[in-house]
C-alpha cells in the first residue's frame, strides 16, 4: 500500500504536451491524476500514448513511476530502461530508481552498476557514500541472515494488510478490506485500522473494525499506545472534523492524531498532535515503553530525504515536545520509516537509503536511547533474512516478553498487496570463534584443545583448532553474559580469557588465543630475556640496586641454571642515553656487578658460569639517544640487562 509506506512526497515533475491536438486532453488529464498520485488511472493512458508512439522523456519517467510507486517492478524495469537507453540528462533519482527497480527483481549485478553511476553523479550523498564503503553488502546481509520460520497469518485478504501492534492480546493492524470507496492511487478500499483475536495455539482471527471513533472514510494506519493503556496514537489522512483538508497544491498529507480510551471500551477525543500541518506529512507514530518519547516519520522542513526518522518527547501531563530530527547518521536522502522501538530500547526502522536487498529493508539500531545520551557511536544493521527480502519490509514489531514478531511485506508467495507475517524471536544467542597462535612466533598452532565455560568455570562446550589454527563454537553464548575460554596444546603453557557476549545476535565473537611454550630450547647465542620471556631487568635512573620486581625476573634465570649446571651466562648490562658516555659506562657496570652479585649471592650460582661487562649508552633498543626527546618510558627500555647463553 504505497501511499502509506511512502510518506507523500510531491514530484515536481511536468508533461511536454505533444503537439498532437487530439492528445492535449488526454496528457492533461494524464498529468492531473499523476499529481494526484493516481496512478491506476494514469498508467492506462500513459501506456496508451506510449503505445502510439507519444514518447518523450517525461512521459517515460512518468510512467516508470507509475509502476515503481506501485511495486510493480517487472514494469517499472522497462520503463526507466527505455528512459535511461534513450535519454542522457535525466536526473541522478532516475539511476537510483531503476538500480532499486533491479534489486527488487534480485539483479543485484546490474543494479551496483547502476548504482555505480548514481554514485559518479552525486557522489556527496550518504546514499553514494554507504555504497562506496559497502560493496560486498550482499555477503554483509547474508552474515547477519538467520534460519527461522515465519508464517503468512491467516488474518491477510487479497487485498492489503500492514503494521501491526498488539494491544490487549489482540493485533491491530491497518487493511484496506471491506466494501468501501477505492482508494485512486491504487483501486483499493481506503484503509482503516482492525483487530483480531489471538487463538490459543498463536494465530489470529476475527478481524473487526478497531472502533467507529477513529476509523473515518478516509486512510487510518499504524497505531501506539502508551505504556498506560488508555491512550492511543495513530496515522490518518488530513480529516479532522468531518473535513478532509489539502495543502496549497492540492496533496492531502498524513497525520498523527491520538485518541482515548472511553468508558464504553471503545476508542474516542481524537486531537490532532501539534506539530500536523497541511504543508508536509507526518506519521507512523512508536512510544518507548517509558513513554517518554514518541518515535515517527516526517518530511517536514529540515527533513534530509524524502522521509525522515523523528522523535519528540512527551511530557508528563501528556503534552509533546518539539520534534527532533534523528540526524544524518541514521537518515538518508532515501526514504527512513515506520520506526518501532522495543522493551530494550532497541530502534527498527525501514529504509531504502541504505544498501539492502530491494525496496524497503529492516535496519535495527541497539540501545539507541542511552546511546544517544551518553554521546556515544551506534551501528545500523540490516536484519538479514528471512525479515528482509527483495521487495517492501516494514512494519517491524517484536515483544521480548513473548517472543511474538510480525512485519509487513509485499514479497512474492503472499495473499495480497501487502500481506502481514508472525514470526517467534529467536533467542539471543551468539557464536565463538577465533584462532590459536604462538604467542612468539605468531604461528598458527593446530590441533590445541579449547574449553568454554561460564563465569563460574562451569564447562559449557569442547573444541579443538584445525590445520588452520581456527576454532568455532556455534549459537552457545547467551548474549550480555561473561565467559571464559581455555586453550591448552602439548609444550604449551595453558591460557585462558575472559570476555563477555554482546547485546547482538547476529554477530559473533573473535577471540584468538596465544600460547607461550613451555619447553624452550636454549642453545648457545640464546637470549635468556628472550627464550624465558622475561620482563625487562630494568633499573631506577642513576641506580644500580636491583629493584623488587628485578629480583623476580632473575629467580627465574637462577632456576634455569640450577636445572642446567653446565650453563654458563654472559651478563650485559645498559643505561639510557642521558648523562655522558663516560657517566654511563661507569653506570652499566655497576648494574652488571650487581646483577652478578645477585645472581651468586641469592642464587648460588658459582662465579666461574658467569661474565659479565656493562655497555652504556652503545646498545639503546630505541631512537632515544643523546639530543631527541623521549618519554620516560623511553628511556625506561634501555635501562635493562640480557642473558646470552655461552655454553650450554
Amino acid at each position: 500500500m504505497k501511499i502509506n509506506k511512502h510518506i507523500i512526497t510531491l514530484f515536481t515533475l511536468f508533461i511536454i504536451l505533444g503537439s498532437n491536438a487530439q492528445n492535449t486532453g488526454k496528457l492533461k488529464q494524464a498529468t492531473k491524476d499523476y499529481d494526484k498520485y493516481s496512478y491506476v488511472k494514469t498508467t492506462d493512458v500513459l501506456l496508451k500514448l506510449a503505445e502510439k508512439g507519444y514518447e518523450s522523456q517525461e512521459l517515460l519517467q512518468k510512467l516508470g513511476n507509475t509502476y515503481y510507486f506501485n511495486s510493480q517492478m517487472e514494469a517499472a524495469e522497462k520503463w526507466y530502461s527505455k528512459l535511461l537507453t534513450n535519454y542522457q540528462d535525466v536526473d541522478a533519482e532516475y539511476l537510483f530508481r531503476y538500480a532499486q527497480t533491479l534489486k527488487s527483481l534480485e539483479k543485484y549485478n546490474e543494479a551496483d552498476q547502476w548504482m555505480q553511476r548514481f554514485t559518479e553523479a552525486r557522489g556527496g550523498e550518504k546514499r553514494s557514500q554507504l555504497f562506496n564503503n559497502q560493496k560486498d553488502y550482499l555477503s554483509y546481509i547474508e552474515s547477519l541472515s538467520e534460519d527461522f520460520e515465519i508464517k503468512n497469518l491467516d488474518i491477510n485478504s487479497e487485498v492489503s494488510d500492514f503494521g501491526s501492534n498488539i494491544y490487549n492480546n489482540q493485533l491491530v493492524f491497518a487493511s484496506t478490506r471491506k466494501n468501501g470507496r477505492n482508494y485512486f492511487w491504487n483501486n483499493q478500499p481506503y484503509l482503516n485500522l482492525f483487530t483480531a483475536d489471538k487463538q490459543e495455539e498463536g494465530s489470529y482471527t476475527n478481524a473487526q473494525f478497531l472502533s467507529k471513533g477513529v476509523n473515518t472514510r478516509y486512510h487510518e494506519s499504524t497505531v501506539a499506545f502508551m505504556p498506560s493503556g488508555d491512550v492511543m496514537y495513530f496515522t490518518r489522512n488530513n480529516f479532522f472534523k468531518s473535513r478532509l483538508k489539502r495543502d496549497e497544491k492540492g496533496i492531502n498529507r498524513l497525520k498523527i492524531y491520538s485518541a482515548k480510551l472511553q468508558e464504553n471500551g471503545n476508542w474516542g477525543e481524537v486531537t490532532s498532535v501539534h506539530f500536523n500541518s497541511e504543508a508536509y506529512s507526518v506519521a507512523h507514530p512508536a512510544i518507548n515503553t517509558s513513554g517518554t518519547k514518541m518515535y515517527f516519520a516526517s518530511d517536514m522542513p529540515g527533513t534530509l530525504g524524502e522521509s525522515d526518522l523523528y522523535v519528540v518527547d512527551i511530557n508528563e501531563d501528556g503534552s509533546l515536545g518539539t520534534p527532533v530530527n534523528l540526524g544524518g547518521v541514521i537518515n538518508t536522502e532515501g526514504q527512513e520509516t515506520f520506526p518501532f522501538i522495543n522493551e530494550n530500547g532497541d530502534l527498527y526502522f525501514s529504509s531504502n537509503g541504505r544498501n539492502g536487498l530491494g525496496g524497503l529493508d529492516v535496519y535495527y539500531i541497539h540501545d539507541l536511547e542511552k546511546t544517544l545520551n551518553s554521546g556515544g557511536a551506534f551501528t545500523i544493521d540490516n536484519m538479514g533474512k528471512p525479515i528482509n527480502s527483495s521487495m517492501d519490509d516494514f512494519g517491524y514489531y517484536e515483544n521480548l516478553e513473548t517472543k511474538a514478531g510480525f512485519f509487513t511485506s509485499n514479497r512474492a508467495g503472499g495473499k495480497g498487496d501487502d500481506d502481514i507475517y508472525g514470526f517467534e524471536v529467536p533467542d539471543c544467542l551468539q557464536g565463538l570463534e577465533g584462532k590459536v597462535f604462538d604467542k612468539k612466533t605468531k604461528d598458527i598452532l593446530a590441533n590445541a584443545s579449547l574449553i568454554l565455560s561460564d563465569k563460574s568455570g562451569k564447562q559449557l562446550a569442547t573444541t579443538t583448532s584445525d590445520a588452520e589454527g581456527a576454532y568455532k563454537f556455534k549459537g552457545v553464548l547467551i548474549c550480555n553474559s561473561e565467559y571464559l575460554i581455555r586453550a591448552s596444546k602439548e609444550t604449551y603453557l595453558t591460557s585462558e580469557e575472559r570476555f563477555s557476549s554482546t547485546f547482538n545476535r547476529k554477530r559473533g565473537i573473535t577471540q584468538d588465543m596465544y600460547l607461550e611454550m613451555d619447553e624452550v630450547a636454549i642453545a648457545k647465542g640464546t637470549n635468556l630475556r628472550e627464550a624465558l620471556n622475561l620482563n625487562p631487568i630494568y633499573f631506577d635512573f642513576d641506580k644500580a640496586y636491583i629493584r623488587p620486581d628485578a629480583e623476580i625476573e632473575l629467580q627465574k634465570v637462577i632456576e634455569v641454571m640450577k636445572q642446567y649446571p653446565n650453563l654458563k651466562i654472559d651478563v650485559r648490562s645498559h643505561t639510557d642515553s642521558r648523562a655522558s658516555k663516560s657517566y654511563n659506562e661507569s653506570l652499566s657496570s655497576k648494574r652488571n656487578k650487581a646483577t652478578i652479585n645477585y645472581l651468586i649471592e641469592t642464587g648460588g650460582i658459582t662465579a666461574d658460569r658467569l661474565t659479565g661487562k656493562g655497555y652504556g649508552e652503545s646498545e639503546l633498543v630505541n631512537k632515544c639517544s643523546d639530543g631527541v626527546p623521549c618519554t620516560k618510558a623511553a628511556h625506561q627500555l634501555n635501562r635493562r640487562s640480557d642473558f646470552i647463553v655461552v655454553e650450554d
